[in-house]
């Protein structure tokens, strides 16, 4: 690949190609407004959407589906709120109705969440593991929401998943790539695109992990949550970019001392004079 070129540079994930590496969140913005206004200026190709909260119309949910201009972005639904393999499997397939009236016939994605745990909103590997096997079968393009556990992310490539997406750190703390080492393995393992997904609060986080090599970034709190939505949007997006690209330039080895950047030949001696 020709680093000189990475605006061509696009994310493949299943069949589907994607020029903006940034995937943001449709929940937790002030207004729908505020929402629109961020998702242009992010420059994001797709957005996740909540399937239980738009069936339910819960509170930031009502009219979303009709906020957002399903010609130009791609839907990625997810499993929110769904606690074990059952529950998410019928919620997937709720999911691709939901694309489908949305006017995207040929949309299968999911992104797959099952999160028992309510206080910590860590999710479940076991059943995650049993609903994208099942998913998988079903013709779905799997994104899996997952612990950074390079075993279970290879685990879920070879059963079928199009990508992985390991979290930073807990969802909706901004606490960055805590688990950084364990991405780092699950990057390098891995065959399918890994997108990081949770925790990301600053742009520098997302600009990190994609000088890791993630291939990816999922965020919306860092996003919706923000003083101003719209211009966090839009500086996440620079990062996304800016990480991308000092990935393909390769970055400058690390040293365990100096060394000069200017030249050491033809300098004044002193003591000749």
């Amino acid at each position: 690949m020709d680093p000189t070129h990475s605006y061509d540079d696009a994310l493949q994930i299943g069949e589907r190609s994607f020029q903006s590496r940034l995937i943001t969140g449709t929940g937790k913005y002030p207004s729908l407004e505020a929402m629109q206004h961020s998702l242009e200026r992010s420059r994001c190709n797709m957005v996740t959407v909540a399937v239980r909260r738009v069936q339910a119309v819960a509170e930031g949910h009502a009219g979303l589906m009709e906020a957002i201009d399903w010609a130009r972005i791609w839907m990625l639904p997810n499993t929110a709120g769904c606690t074990n393999a059952e529950e998410a499997v019928r919620v997937a397939r709720l999911g691709r109705e939901l694309a489908k009236l949305a006017g995207q016939e040929t949309n299968n994605f999911v992104k797959l969440e099952v999160i028992p745990d309510s206080r910590h909103l860590l999710p479940d590997p076991f059943g995650t593991l049993e609903a994208a096997e099942r998913l998988v079968k079903e013709g779905f393009t799997v994104l899996p929401y997952i612990n950074a556990d390079p075993l279970l992310a290879k685990r879920l490539e070879e059963v079928g998943c199009a990508t992985v997406m390991p979290l930073g750190s807990p969802i909706g703390s901004g606490q960055g790539l805590r688990n950084a080492a364990n991405i780092g393995l699950i990057i390098e393992n891995a065959s399918v695109p890994v997108i990081v997904d949770a925790g990301i609060g600053v742009p520098s986080d997302a600009a990190q992990a994609l000088e890791m090599g993630a291939d990816a970034v999922l965020i919306n709190s860092a996003i919706a949550l923000a003083a101003h939505p719209p211009l966090m949007a839009e500086a996440m997006a620079s990062a996304v970019q800016a990480g991308r690209q000092a990935l393909l330039a390769g970055r400058l080895p690390t040293r365990p001392e100096a060394s000069p950047s200017s030249p050491t030949s033809g300098r004044i001696n002193a003591s000749a004079s």
